[in-house]
């Protein structure tokens, strides 16, 4: 698959769309839609489903170095505004802060990460690490190889591969035909 073939899939998804469309007026630095809003929409175009199904949130990823609660806050009100219209949960998250809440959240430390997309690439599979920026330019550190063909690897640069067998399970109950290279 190449990128504009990806990117034409992504933006099958009417949400996708509207939320790429409106990146640059949110006015984030580096900011990313990314996750399950977009490999779950090639997936779901590439099992007969509807784009949207089996997608919980939209997750944007931006990183900004003021680690201060009341900046995110500011931009996650900003994203309320611009998204209001959309169905769906728009999540917004500075990549500079998650290492601040990581292990409260979820018992397990977490590096600082240095861009938006060191928070990409250290996804838990290797072919769900993808974004689209503000520009509409696709980050897959991986390939989209492995994301077409369903194929499931952990990435070695995850920081929590215990949670992998877990993720796995979740996806191949969406996505049957999905293979998991780790079995």
């Amino acid at each position: 698959m190449t990128g504009q073939a990806c990117l034409t899939l992504v933006r099958r998804n009417p949400v996708n769309a509207a939320i790429l469309d409106r990146l640059p007026a949110l006015g984030a630095p580096q900011a990313h839609l990314t996750a399950g809003a977009l490999f779950g929409t090639v997936w779901n175009l590439l099992s007969g489903q509807p784009p949207g199904a089996n997608i919980a949130d939209y997750d944007l990823f931006y990183w900004d170095a003021d680690l201060s609660y009341e900046a995110e806050d500011a931009v996650i009100r900003r994203a309320d505004a611009l998204f209001a219209d959309l169905p769906g949960t728009v999540e917004v998250r500075n990549q500079a802060r998650v290492h601040l809440w990581f292990r409260e959240k979820t018992g397990l430390e977490r590096p600082a990460l240095r861009s938006a997309r060191d928070g990409i690439d250290q996804f838990l599979v290797e072919c769900t690490a993808l974004g689209i920026d503000a520009r509409g330019e696709i980050y897959a550190p991986f390939g989209l190889r492995d994301l077409a063909a369903g194929r499931l690897r952990l990435n070695r640069q995850n920081h929590t591969p215990g949670l992998y067998r877990a993720k796995v399970e979740s996806y191949r109950r969406r996505w049957p035909w999905l293979t998991d290279c780790e079995a």
